[in-house]
């Protein structure tokens, strides 16, 4: 394994609750893997992460307070023609360990959640059961990530989301932290997450740059 990628320490600060200064500043690092970027906001500071150099970033003039996520910046990075994901709110809890209370499931690859999980993630791990599907996989800058899909949410999923997210924090070793990016216009999700005692940290969009 390579060295980790010099945003990992910021997500694992955050999720400690130290976060970076209040000073409207955009910090430039090198890309991820697998051809990704990605601009990643927390109170008052950002972080890009990107190919360009530091000079051609801020001669677009992000700032720390939104900037750096507005769609006229990200088609700077992005290119063209290149990839933009949707702006996703940053969540981060901890793991609960003990015996796991969800199986793996080995039948999932044609799963929508799951190839979009290996299109943006490694080391993906699949499981659930009737209520739905977790992925734990290895994602933005080698933090640990979990997303869900349930198999139906009609009527609010009948609280199965937030049963489900419980579940699988037990298959993270206890104490270790745990990230998830959630739409904020996806409610059900977001409450869901918060109900399991994940905590918002900032937001973050991962970008596939095609510059010609």
């Amino acid at each position: 394994m390579g060295a980790p990628h010099p945003l990992l320490p910021y997500f694992l600060a955050a999720a400690d609750g130290r976060f970076p200064p209040v000073d409207g500043m955009v910090t430039v690092l090198p890309p991820l893997a697998g051809g990704l970027e990605c601009s990643v906001a927390f109170t008052g500071h950002a972080v890009v992460a990107t190919a360009l150099s530091e000079q051609a970033v801020h001669a677009q003039a992000p700032d720390g307070f939104g900037g750096s996520l507005a769609p006229d910046f990200l088609r700077h990075p992005a290119g063209p023609k290149g990839w933009i994901d949707v702006v996703d709110v940053t969540l981060t809890a901890r793991g609960t360990g003990g015996p796991p209370r969800l199986p793996d499931v080995g039948d999932a690859d044609d799963h929508p959640r799951v190839r979009h999980a290996r299109n943006v993630r490694t080391d993906v791990e699949v499981y659930g059961d009737e209520r739905g599907l977790i992925t734990l996989a290895v994602g933005l800058a080698g933090r640990r990530e979990l997303s869900i899909e349930l198999r139906d949410v009609q009527d609010g999923g009948r609280g199965h989301g937030r049963s489900l997210i419980s579940d699988a924090l037990s298959l993270v070793p206890a104490g270790e932290p745990v990230f998830a990016a959630v739409s904020p216009g996806n409610a059900r999700s977001l409450r869901a997450f918060l109900a399991c005692g994940f905590t918002p940290i900032g937001s973050e969009v991962l970008l596939r740059p095609e510059r010609g």
